[in-house]
């Protein structure tokens, strides 16, 4: 894609030539859009465009484009270009910062994917049985989140048993789910687009003192975490909120990722909601209205097991609102 203060290039093949037709008919259409088809290679295409225009400064996604492509496109560019060409000129974050606030239309999709998703989180406690691995119920959770409208999982469902839900992102494996298990259940779906994200953490028989204990403490953890969420607030003080929390139950050392992270049409994106990392977070960016992100503390301790509790949430004018709305009670299976 070429954007320009006043058109948009959409470069493109055959095969999607149909899909952008019906697209240009929807409500959200791209005002604007020029398509232009792939003759030879996208590669060839794009340096066809860009010498076809007058113009001198091209900006590109430096995250996105390797080097022995950034090569060659120099090289083609100012063999074939009027006057060498046009300079490109390596940019960062440009599209990821215009997308960290959701306009009306992204908010309602995320809106209805939580919903979404939320009756999927409402049902999954079910396919938690003793005897069952852990691949077993995250093929049944995958199934649920299909028959819900998800074109497909946001990511690859975690279900994490026992010992292993001290692991963050383990993965679904041949471990036989018993008797006195913690299980950690993290999944997603892609609704429209958009990538939805929900963890719960469910007990397999009666929880033990020492679960509830880490439970209840993870719970305030993300309830504070919710609560410290408003437009201006600083996303350092969110994961503060969570962090401080644990860190009075002697849960600090547990949790050693951050409280969040933006949702879109990635599953992570900005905002990060993080602890401050001296010398590298420079710039504290407040939180906006219609910034949607989860907000997902976690106490993790190896050989024992671990909880974490997760919920997806968008920065309103008045405060915020959580979008997936699920109990957060601990399930006794």
């Amino acid at each position: 894609m070429v954007l320009t203060t006043a058109r948009v290039f959409f470069i493109t093949d055959f095969r999607y030539l149909t899909v952008l037709a019906e697209a240009a008919a929807m409500p959200h259409a791209c005002p604007g859009l020029e398509v232009i088809t792939v003759e030879g290679s996208y590669d060839g295409t794009l340096t066809t465009l860009l010498n076809a225009h007058p113009w001198r400064r091209v900006g590109f996604e430096a995250a996105h484009l390797t080097v022995d492509r950034h090569s060659w496109l120099t090289k083609t560019i100012a063999a074939n270009g009027p006057a060498g060409g046009a300079e490109l000129v390596a940019t960062q974050r440009l599209v990821e910062r215009a997308r960290v606030r959701k306009d009306d239309y992204e908010i309602e999709t995320l809106r209805e994917a939580a919903r979404r998703l939320a009756l999927v989180a409402s049902a999954v406690p079910f396919e938690v049985r003793r005897g069952l691995t852990e691949r077993d119920v995250a093929l049944a959770i995958d199934r649920r989140v299909r028959l819900a409208g998800f074109s497909r999982p946001a990511f690859d469902t975690i279900v994490a048993s026992g010992p292993n839900a001290a692991l963050p992102h383990a993965r679904p494996g041949e471990r036989t789910i018993t008797e006195g298990d913690l299980v950690v259940l993290d999944f997603g779906g892609v609704y429209d687009s958009y990538c939805v994200d929900l963890t719960r953490t469910v007990s397999v028989g009666p929880a033990s003192e020492r679960a509830r204990m880490v439970y209840g403490a993870v719970r305030e953890a993300h309830d504070r975490a919710i609560a410290a969420v408003a437009p201006g607030r600083s996303r350092f003080d969110v994961d503060a909120a969570a962090r401080d929390t644990l860190d009075r139950y002697g849960l600090g050392e547990a949790f050693g990722h951050g409280t969040g992270h933006g949702l879109g049409i990635e599953v992570h994106e900005d905002p990060r909601i993080s602890r401050r990392q001296a010398g590298v977070d420079t710039e504290d960016e407040a939180l906006a209205s219609g910034m949607i992100f989860t907000i997902e503390p976690g106490a993790y301790l190896p050989g024992w097991g671990g909880v974490r509790i997760e919920d997806d949430v968008l920065v309103t004018d008045a405060g915020v609102e959580v979008l997936t709305d699920v109990t957060t009670e601990l399930v006794e299976i």
